[in-house]
């Protein structure tokens, strides 16, 4: 193997340093490129059921492990464990591991360099750095090396292969996300090309969130492979497969399946979006992850979790027995040697290696945990076999006589960060709830699925739920559709809230509704994330 190094580093000294600092660099580049080989041809020679199977007896050694790695050679975690006068050699048990304190962006991500965050304080030991987007405050660089990404291809090949049976068919897979600095769209593209150099009859292109460019690709090229797969978030999904419909694209012969991340979705909406392209069945069609730019892709939608989460979405009062809240969660499974979950104080917290190691990292999301039999054993009581029911649904599960989607991973579900809540007469209204309202039969034809909820204040200083909606193109509105969309999103709040049917005086519950054309400048501005709450 042949190794370059600029002229310029070679020039910058003389003498011994210099020969000290160029057989160092040397060392470091044949080391990074034996964990290059190493970790790569793991990754291709591991069966995915072999690789969800360590976590029987592994997962919190790994977490251990992870610690003293860490705390060993990352110069951040140093001096935040001996400002907080933690000796790393104490830690021995996964107990003494959750007493750990947790870090977070403030006290941790922004406190340090971001090198000194990085392996032996060397930011040139990642070759990719990506954005967060900033939902919460000034947008975060994110570096990672190539052997973070293989971990993280590992989830993608549990949708293609478990999902959408991408082992034996020819698929094109368009991302959809945005390029770019931005984490969504280059992480996935470069996880999708991982599997195809595993052997999948997978191709990629990457048309961004060009929507244009999209319906292109997959007109002139879908024809040629056995299914597409869209990958993106879901508003824009669905805007593509709209905007597709309306001139004339014929959705059912391309065998669309969906990869989505980014906002929690409700199972009307998979439906609804699942009936336009022609789905038969939504358990192995769609898959949604749990990504972050802080990490990669933290767990993902499995046939089985779907499965649950739809019917959970029938039985509200089922939810909530589980979930403890009203509002249905986004549901997927996890692989705790990749990335083990805590929960502490309703936060989740999560450790997993990357070009940043995170230890106990809060994330500032709220949810939860439930073990594989825990999940199974509820479902039970309630007279569901998630199981069983994925039997009946797929054929192929039957034909193949196969367990596909089916692993004894434990389960998280996130309901996202807290403050994205409005408080009304002291009931918790999720965005989530609205949501279901504008996805019953009618209304759906009439707009987008964007809205914006907040509570506001009339001239006699009365409170009342206000709900800006966003017509879909060429919709008109009107008194009688917006009297609809109000009835609608009243009758979800009702089935799905109990704080909001029992807090709230009758003569309050009634929303306000407003209907803003597309791409309203003050509400809806193109081009910019969508935020469904005002405070």
């Amino acid at each position: 193997m042949l190794l370059f190094l600029p002229l310029s580093f070679l020039l910058a000294s003389n003498g011994v340093s210099s020969t000290f600092r160029i057989k160092t660099s040397i060392m470091n580049c044949k080391s990074q490129s034996q964990r290059v080989i190493k970790e790569f041809e793991n990754f291709l020679a591991t069966p995915l059921e072999t690789q969800l199977q360590r976590h029987l007896n592994t997962q919190s050694s790994a977490a251990l492990s992870l610690f003293h790695d860490v705390a060993a050679n990352v110069p951040a975690y140093k001096t935040f464990l001996a400002e907080r006068e933690i000796n790393p050699a104490s830690i021995k048990t996964l107990e003494d591991f959750q007493k750990l304190p947790a870090i977070a962006k403030e006290n941790y991500i922004l406190r340090y360099p971001l090198a000194d965050l990085c392996r032996n304080g060397q930011l040139e030991g990642c070759d990719m750095i990506a954005a967060s987007s900033g939902s919460t405050g000034k947008p975060t660089f994110w570096p990672r090396f190539f052997t973070d990404e293989l971990q993280i291809a590992t989830r993608f090949e549990q949708i293609f292969h478990d999902s959408f049976y991408t082992d034996n068919r020819r698929t094109l897979a368009v991302i959809c996300f945005t390029l770019g600095t931005w984490v969504g769209g280059m992480f996935t593209t470069n996880c999708c090309r991982y599997l195809a150099s595993k052997g999948y009859p997978l191709t990629v292109i990457t048309p961004g969130n060009n929507k244009e460019e999209i319906l292109r690709v997959v007109q002139e090229l879908g024809s040629a492979f056995e299914q597409v797969v869209l990958l993106g978030y879901p508003p824009f999904l669905k805007d593509v497969i709209d905007t597709g419909i309306a001139r004339g694209v014929e959705w059912q012969k391309y065998q669309i399946k969906f990869v989505m991340a980014g906002e929690v979705f409700s199972e009307e909406w998979r439906s609804l979006v699942g009936n336009r392209v022609g789905s038969q069945n939504p358990c192995y069609d769609f898959a949604s992850l749990y990504g972050t730019a802080d990490a990669g892709v933290l767990g993902n939608e499995t046939p089985l979790s779907i499965c649950i989460r739809r019917f959970l979405a029938e039985n509200p009062d089922a939810a909530r027995n589980l979930f403890g809240e009203s509002r249905l969660p986004t549901l997927v499974q996890y692989d705790p040697c990749s990335r083990f979950f805590e929960v502490q104080n309703g936060a989740l917290l999560f450790s997993g290696d990357n070009g940043i190691p995170l230890v106990r990292y809060d994330i500032l999301d709220t949810g939860g945990i439930i073990s594989y039999d825990a999940m199974l054993k509820f479902l039970a009581e309630w007279g569901f076999d998630p199981v069983a029911e994925l039997q009946n649904q797929n054929s192929e599960f039957i034909i193949h006589n196969s367990a596909r989607g089916i692993h004894s991973l434990p389960f998280v579900y996130v309901f996202g960060r807290s403050n994205f809540t409005v408080s009304y007469f002291g009931a918790n209204i999720y965005p989530e709830n609205v949501t279901v309202g504008l996805e019953q039969p009618v209304i759906q034809e009439w707009v987008t699925g964007k809205f914006v909820l907040q509570v506001k204040e009339d001239a006699d200083k009365n409170r009342f739920l206000s709900v800006v909606v966003e017509l879909a193109p060429g919709v008109e509105g009107s008194e009688e559709k917006r009297q609809a969309i109000a009835s609608s999103i009243l009758s979800q709040l009702l089935r799905l809230n109990s704080e909001f049917a029992n807090y709230v005086p009758v003569e309050y519950q009634t929303p306000q509704v407003a209907l803003a054309v597309m791409g309203d400048a003050e509400y809806f501005p193109i081009g910019v994330k969508h935020r469904y709450t005002r405070k």
